[in-house]
């Protein structure tokens, strides 16, 4: 049911049944700040990190950017355009003069 189920049981609020919920967002921040410190990667690492590589790496194997635009829930495309700022590319998928010449 969850992606990450908690490890322990617990009451439900309302009914009082036991049931396994799913773990808190502190416990999925915490588990990835410690593998951030042992890897010894210094750049700021969080969970939003993911959100920022699954759209890059979308744009990059040529998806549609209003597949991209959707599955990130954005309402306004030009806040998913940003992310064709990052890979060097317009939303079009096609590299600018000015990005060749950097290549």
């Amino acid at each position: 049911m969850y992606v990450f189920p908690s490890s322990a049981l617990c009451p439900h609020p309302e009914t009082g049944e036991i049931v396994r919920h799913h773990l808190h967002a502190s416990s999925i921040r915490k588990a990835l700040q410690l593998a951030v410190k042992q890897s010894e990667i210094r750049k700021k690492v969080n969970c939003h990190t993911f959100r920022h590589s699954f759209a890059t790496h979308l744009l990059e194997q040529g998806q549609d950017i209003r597949t991209v635009q959707e599955l990130l829930g954005h309402n306004d495309l030009n806040t998913t355009q940003i992310y064709t700022h990052v890979i060097g590319q317009h939303y079009a998928g096609t590299v600018s003069s000015l990005d060749r010449l950097r290549l």
